[in-house]
Formats: structure tokens, sequence, C-alpha cells
């Protein structure tokens, strides 16, 4: 399974990275997550604001840092 983080290396994406790392250490599954910082791409998945979380490219959040909690939940949904 794979996980977006979509951003353009601000501290607001840096953080959501962080984020989503921690909460899949915490579910102890084998989950990639895919750093997206090309413009053309962040536009094409239809993102407004950075940054954006999205679980096998099904876009979650978008201008905010998820909680861990959150992030969780979505990734559970999709196992």
């Amino acid at each position: 399974m794979k996980v977006q983080v979509y951003g353009t290396g601000c501290a607001k994406c840096q953080a959501l990275e962080k984020t989503a790392k921690k909460a899949i250490d915490e579910l102890g599954e084998n989950v990639e997550v895919e750093k997206i910082e090309e413009m053309e791409k962040i536009l094409e998945a239809g993102l407004l604001s950075v940054p954006g979380f999205a679980v096998e490219e099904d876009m979650k959040s978008m201008g905010r840092v998820p909680s861990v909690e959150e992030i969780t939940k979505w990734i559970k949904a999709k196992l």
C-alpha cells in the first residue's frame, strides 16, 4: 500500500510527512510514503492548497496537517 504526501517543501508539508510516518510506524503495517513535490503532479491531483494527503491516490486532506489518529483511520480503512 502507498500513501501520498503532496507538498512543495513548506513547513506544513514537512510536518505532514513526519506525521504520516509516525502514524505508519504506530500501525506496524507495510505502507510506503510517496512524496510528491512536482507542481504539475500536485495540480493534476486537484489540490488547491498544500499540503495534501492521499491513501492509494484517494485524497483525504488538503491545506492542513491531519492528526496521527486521522491518518491511521484512513489507512486502516484501506487495508
